[in-house]
């Protein structure tokens, strides 16, 4: 018998060579129902594997990621099926096909062109396949007889895969029914656990990313476990379409982009009033919190940038000049800048933890697919901040940056959850360094009771960080804070403070930013609020629509007192239909529209319309301004 853990700590035994399966089957039969595949001491694997030894096991459904991407792994699977079923007169040819975030895909060399009308047959198709109910099968085979295999099959991608493992590798297949495929899996049991899926697009795709080789044909879908579920998130997309921030940013006239600047986002008026009151809030807390603001230029020399570390790390996302006749880059990060700032006075212990902040425009090279409206481009501005402090002041900054992140993403109305990104492949540093990096943070998370996972190896590549994903209004997540525990600049900088012995010693870095970029955090916002921003961010506060020439003077002697109060409110007296004047203000989704007729001008009232309401309310036009202003003072 062997012992076996599972995640709430009990530990059961069972026979060696026992299957997850079975194993999961013993502990609860409703449980094996939905288990898609399973982590034996953290590793993910099918649930036909046998159990050999004590070990860990913890069961993955569709509620844990790595059970969504186990069954989305097998949808793909059948997708490729599918096609090989329905094209055989078009010389198919598999490439790849993971599940990726939100779905799956597969890469195809097909002679046909698909179009949407193919779509629709492959999903016809693929259902056909869930309906057979097909087991999924692992199969391992030696590299010789795998490369065998493959080539009288004529999968000439596949092969080059294989080519690229080592002489001694095993290589792991999958069949269901007639198909076989090369992958690592894991797998879902049997094709029949794909009860929902949907195809969504077709788009080409270089094989292995590289435009030096063949384009193929790659389809996108998703897949659930249940109809309703993929209902929903098939509803969800449709209102994201609706709140594209590319979309509303040109009827509300925001921002543009342009063929004579890719990825270079150009603000208009409007985009500028949101720009600047986040700017001018992000101002407020931080000098609350007791940051000092500083600014750091945008092009410094190779020098610094090989002392920082990112010439070696992050060469190929920098841009670059020479200035007579030596090396400079553009900044990507403006770390390094905050670092010379520190070091130009010499500082004691007294005056730690130092917190500076700053608004730096920085520049990375992205590849033009890539880019995306403000969300991925090519300059940003990053609300960074950086914090020098005692090692014994860590704990307790940690906590205050997220009281900070607190503060703000509430204002927003956002919720957001932790991740902790440990040591990636390419770092800087010795492992003891790293080890206590990432012990602090995990404490202060721990301390706080705030719930995170582990993403391994995704950290900074000098130093561990905590991720801060914020959900908006309709339950997508996005990454914006991030709090980076940096003990490696301060040793190549060789930062120093004086300490209570009187000798120099080497202080702590924090790293972080709130919005993480002025430009993806608006680009949220749009989509967030759909384009109908809280009355303290809209670039028009309240439009006054008199409703004939003779209530003109009314309405511009309360465009006066209103923009007196520092309120933005614009007079629309053109010669049209008040309809038609209020449609186009909702249009533009204005906060507040203010109606004035004969009624309003003899009581000195307003007739009050408020966004994405039907009926107006008539009220005093002193009140009106009090109940604006209370709601802009306090970012309702």
């Amino acid at each position: 018998m062997i012992k076996i853990t599972l995640k709430d700590g009990a530990v059961r035994e069972t026979a060696a060579d026992t299957t997850v399966l079975d194993f999961v089957k013993a502990c609860s039969n409703s449980l094996a129902k939905k288990v898609l595949s399973a982590k034996v001491n953290g590793k993910t694997v099918d649930l036909m594997t046998k159990l050999t030894e004590d070990c860990s096991v913890e069961f993955l459904t569709f509620e844990d990621a790595a059970g969504k991407w186990t069954l989305r792994h097998s949808a793909s699977h059948i997708l490729a099926q599918a096609v090989k079923r329905l094209y055989k007169d078009s010389n198919v040819k598999l490439a790849i096909g993971p599940a990726i975030d939100n779905g799956f895909y597969y890469d195809f060399d097909i002679e046909k062109q698909l179009t949407a009308d193919d779509l629709v047959k492959i999903q016809k198709e693929m259902e056909k396949i869930v309906k057979e109910n097909l087991k999924i099968v692992r199969r391992e085979l030696s590299r010789a007889d795998a490369l065998a295999m493959f080539e009288e099959q004529g999968e000439i991608y596949k092969v080059e895969l294989i080519q690229d493992l080592p002489e001694d590798a095993i290589i792991s297949l999958y069949e269901q029914g007639e198909f076989v495929d090369l992958c690592a899996g894991p797998h879902a049991t049997s094709t029949g656990k794909v009860k929902a899926i949907k195809l969504q697009s077709v788009a080409g795709a270089y094989w292995r990313g590289s435009e030096k080789n063949k384009m193929l044909q790659r389809i996108y879908g998703t897949a659930f476990e249940k109809k309703a579920d993929l209902d929903e998130y098939l509803a969800m997309l449709e209102e994201a379409a609706k709140r594209d921030h590319r979309k509303l940013g040109r009827e509300l006239d925001l921002f543009s982009l342009h063929e004579e600047g890719p990825g270079f986002p150009f603000f208009h008026p409007n985009g500028m009033v949101i720009r600047n009151e986040l700017i001018a809030y992000w101002r407020e807390v931080h000098r609350e919190f007791g940051y000092q603001e500083i600014q750091t230029p945008m092009i410094l020399n190779r020098k610094l940038w090989e002392q920082s570390g990112h010439w070696d790390h992050y060469k190929d996302n920098m841009y670059f000049t020479k200035i007579d006749g030596e090396d400079y880059a553009i900044k990507p990060m403006n770390c390094p800048g905050g670092i010379i700032v520190y070091r130009t006075q010499q500082h004691s212990y007294r005056e730690l933890p130092l917190r500076t902040a700053e608004l730096g425009l920085v520049h990375r090279h992205e590849l033009s697919g890539a880019l995306h409206g403000l969300m991925r481009v090519r300059n940003f501005t990053q609300d960074d901040a950086h914090i020098f402090m005692l090692p014994s002041q860590i704990e307790a900054e940690i906590q205050k940056v997220i009281d900070l992140f607190d503060r703000i993403y509430n204002t927003f109305g956002l919720e957001y959850r932790a991740e902790l990104s440990t040591r990636p492949d390419d770092s800087m540093g010795s492992d003891e360094i790293w080890e206590k990096a990432t012990a602090a943070l995990r404490n202060a998370l721990d301390k706080r009771g705030l719930k995170y996972v582990v993403n391994e190896g995704d950290g900074a590549f000098y130093g561990p960080k905590i991720d801060f994903h914020l959900k908006d209004s309709i339950g997508r997540t996005w990454q914006c804070g991030t709090i980076q525990l940096d003990m490696l600049m301060p040793e190549k900088f060789d930062l120093n403070y004086i300490g209570e012995d009187g000798q120099k010693h080497r202080p702590v870095m924090i790293h972080r930013v709130v919005y993480g970029s002025i430009e993806r955090f608006i680009g949220i916002l749009i989509e967030n609020y759909a384009g109908a921003f809280p009355v303290w961010l809209a670039p028009i506060q309240i439009k006054i629509l008199p409703i004939t020439d003779k209530h003109a003077d009314y309405a511009y002697e309360l465009k006066k007192k209103i923009f007196d109060l520092g309120m933005r409110v614009e007079v629309d007296d053109r010669n049209e239909k008040v309809g038609y004047k209020m449609r186009e203000s909702q249009m533009k989704k204005i906060p507040y529209i203010l109606v004035v007729g004969d009624q309003e001008v003899e009581s000195k009232q307003v007739a009050v319309r408020k966004y994405g309401e039907q009926d107006s309310a008539v009220m005093s036009a002193d009140a009106f301004i009090a109940d604006v202003l209370e709601k802009i003072a306090t970012k309702a």
